[in-house]
């Protein structure tokens, strides 16, 4: 089974998680190429109401230009996603994609011993939220 993400839960109003995602991410040596405001962007493109959510693309560009390098076509799966998520409950999850089964995709072994190191990144800058 594939587990695409590796999550927490937050005790902090979603504001402050978003506004904590940007230097954890800065912390373990990666960057914010794009943030997504999903619930005010579906509420004017759709109408529909959805709980607050925001998606952060974030890039560690030594490894981006590794992967990139080694295949162009990986450039589709990046940047990497982190997301902060208000759950049904009303409680918060951290969230960033498991890059080893991102990286997967492409079929190229290789890849592996980048994709554990930005998992390790990730997951550093998910519990530091």
């Amino acid at each position: 089974m594939i587990n695409p993400s590796y999550s927490r839960s937050v005790e902090l109003p979603f504001g402050d998680a978003v506004a904590r995602v940007t230097p954890t991410l800065n912390e373990s040596g990666r960057g914010i190429l794009t943030t997504i405001d999903v619930q005010p962007t579906l509420k004017a493109k759709l109408g529909a109401d959805f709980e607050a959510y925001t998606i952060s693309g974030a890039c560690h560009p030594p490894r981006a230009f590794e992967v990139l390098f080694r295949q162009e076509e990986i450039g589709l799966l990046l940047p990497c996603n982190d997301i902060v998520a208000e759950n049904d409950d009303g409680s918060l999850r951290v969230s960033a994609v498991n890059a080893e089964e991102l990286f997967r995709v492409p079929g190229d072994p290789s890849l592996k011993e980048v994709a554990v190191d930005v998992n390790r990144r990730l997951k550093e800058a998910v519990d530091n939220v």
